[in-house]
């Protein structure tokens, strides 16, 4: 069943053509990907999708039966609304008398909770407020009467992707969904959309994301859009043999020009007795030769200024503010060429340290020793701070008129062009360059002072995929020292060789290994843990219970969830035991281990979840 159809859409702004005539269609069941470089127009196509602005040309057409949900990469929310009020927008019958039953929990009246626990009855909405329940868990989103407008830029995108799941759409359009979110969120989220029956169109720079939700991808290119039937690790394989095929042809194309300009050169006399079509293939033989297909592609080869032995030691260092403590007696000596990741929580105290090691921000006690030749460059996760009336070209003169480079020095204007600012971009003003455009010249910012020590805080929030992919091949080559704060696990993986993980009440690890050898190691660390728990749960103990003014509450059907859990759990432990041992049985049937073997990983993915949920509700219990 067809879902969208997009019929010649069309949208210029001034001589700034972002797309020309793009034709395709989105069907039932597919998780659809759109990939372009940063100001090529995603965002003002999901626009024109949704109806937020108007195309210049072409229709826009959806299936009368769906409902479609929209996370916009920067939500709007009502600022008189509380959380509940804004998670419960979607102003159905069932979700009001969810809201209405969550608000009489809260406040604990017995009578309210009666009434409207009778009322879901009647709407069998427990399923739903089961669904819900665990969506507001997994997201983390607990104070459900705060007012959103105190809310943090991570906490408003997590309400705003909960209003939209909760609301449960049949098509969902989703705008840099993992942008601000904690990485077991992000995993979460991606587990969520995978088994998800929604269909899904969405715009993310997360490769893994891209690589485990997506069905199918669409690239926007050059104006014009291509269709890739895969994930992304085939996108990337099917784009490359586009490119070649499309520089061949060009080649080609180029080739035949040279005879045939020797036909068009002869004297008219003869070119007029020619067949006119000759003389038309001519001129689309010169169109297709003087064709670019090859995607810009920017380089980043900016200088380091020289880095001693000594780079920065850090003894005893403590930070708290109030009574929260961020950092607890923590110590490290950075050594040259090192690359370091940081992962925590938001709020955990990563930004707290990263000013402390540069020097912004003093420590409660312990010594910050820096080397005489470090040169910091330091990427805030707030982006660009300049006027936004100033021309792009100035924001580079104002800091040199001359850059050095790997082997030479180059213009401002030169230097522009070099990180894909075209000479009709240099006299902008920054107001109007798209998200990931300002994120671009905020990076030029940084690297023109030519720095040995690299801190980049969420470098990848905004930027395109092709920038992204450079960024990581120059960090890979840099020269210098490089402290990274990211989200993006792809990004993660493939830079640092360590990780500081902030786990809260101050205590920094040092994790020997990337991102995802980190997630596999806390995985089973917590199924052991949580395996232990079982057990001492099993055994006969007296405990003391706790106040009911301090009890968590669990809901009726939480409470049916919570005691079907272990024998679920049992379920499945003796079916992955059994799995196994087939496996390591022999088996030579191909069709036999391949079906085993996916099951085995649905099992295994099925037992880790319903684990976790036991842990949830049993803190409850």
């Amino acid at each position: 069943m067809n879902y969208l159809s997009v019929e010649n859409l069309t949208q210029h702004w001034g001589d700034i053509k972002l797309f020309d005539n793009l034709t395709f269609g989105i069907n039932q069941g597919q998780k659809t990907a759109l990939i372009a470089r940063n100001g090529t127009g995603k965002t003002t196509l999901l626009n024109i999708l949704t109806g937020d602005q108007p195309a210049e040309s072409g229709r826009v057409v959806y299936n009368d039966s769906i409902r479609v949900g929209y996370l916009r990469q920067s939500p709007v929310f009502d600022n008189s609304n509380t959380v509940i009020q804004q998670v419960f927008d979607s102003g159905t019958e069932t979700t009001r008398v969810i809201r209405q039953y969550e608000q009489a929990l809260l406040s604990a009246d017995a009578s309210l909770i009666a009434d409207l626990t009778a009322r879901m009855d009647a709407l069998k909405a427990w399923d739903y407020e089961q669904r819900i329940s665990q969506v507001l868990s997994q997201l983390k989103i607990n104070d459900m009467e705060q007012p959103v407008r105190t809310l943090s830029g991570g906490q408003q995108k997590r309400v705003a992707l909960a209003s939209v799941l909760i609301s449960e759409p049949d098509f969902l359009i989703l705008d840099e969904p993992t942008n601000h979110l904690d990485l077991d969120i992000i995993d979460w989220l991606e587990d969520y959309l995978t088994r998800s029956r929604s269909t899904l169109l969405m715009v993310t720079h997360d490769r893994y994301f891209l690589d485990r939700v997506c069905t199918d991808i669409y690239e926007l290119d050059n104006r014009r859009l291509y269709h890739y039937d895969g994930n992304y690790s085939y996108f990337l394989r099917k784009r490359e043999e586009r490119l070649a095929a499309a520089e061949a042809e060009v080649d080609k194309a180029r080739n035949l020009l040279r005879r045939e300009q020797e036909w068009m050169n002869r004297q008219p006399q003869a070119r007029g007795t020619k067949a006119q079509y000759r003389i038309d293939a001519y001129h689309d033989l010169k169109a297709r030769a003087q064709q670019a297909p090859q995607a810009r592609q920017m380089k980043l080869d900016v200088a380091a200024s020289r880095l001693g032995n000594k780079v920065l030691n850090m003894t005893g260092v403590c930070k708290s503010f109030g009574s929260k403590v961020v950092i607890r007696d923590f110590s490290y000596k950075f050594a040259p060429r090192e690359r370091v990741g940081i992962i925590g929580r938001n709020g955990a105290g990563k930004t707290t340290f990263l000013n402390i090691a540069t020097g912004a921000l003093s420590p409660d006690s312990g010594t910050v020793d820096t080397g005489d030749t470090v040169v910091y460059g330091y990427y805030r996760q707030e982006g660009i701070v300049v006027d936004e009336g100033k021309r792009v070209i100035d924001v580079i003169t104002d800091i040199a008129d001359n850059i050095r480079t790997g082997d030479s020095t180059m213009s401002a204007a030169q230097f522009l062009r070099y990180f894909l600012f075209p000479n009709e971009m240099h006299h902008v003003l920054v107001s109007k360059l798209s998200g990931g455009e300002k994120k671009r010249l905020y990076l030029m910012t940084v690297l023109i002072r030519n720095p040995n020590f690299l801190i980049l805080d969420e470098p990848t929030n905004d930027l395109d995929i092709f920038t992204l992919n450079v960024l990581e091949d120059y960090l890979s080559s840099f020269a210098g020292t490089v402290i990274i704060v990211s989200h993006d696990r792809y990004f993660v993986d493939k830079i640092v060789e360590h990780m500081f993980v902030f786990e809260g009440d101050g205590q920094i690890k040092d994790f020997p290994g990337n991102y995802s050898d980190y997630l596999e190691w806390d995985r089973t660390r917590q199924r052991e843990q949580q395996r232990a728990d079982r057990t001492r749960r099993a055994e006969p103990a007296r405990t003391q219970e706790r106040p009911a003014a301090t009890r968590q509450r669990l809901t009726y059907m939480e409470r049916r969830e919570f005691e079907s859990l272990d024998a679920e759990i049992a379920a499945l432990t003796a079916r992955k035991a059994e799995i196994e041992s087939l496996l390591a049985g022999g088996l030579t049937d191909t069709d036999r281990l391949v079906s085993l073997s996916t099951e085995h990983s649905t099992v295994s993915a099925a037992l880790d979840e319903k684990e976790m949920r036991w842990l949830e509700l049993s803190e409850k219990e």
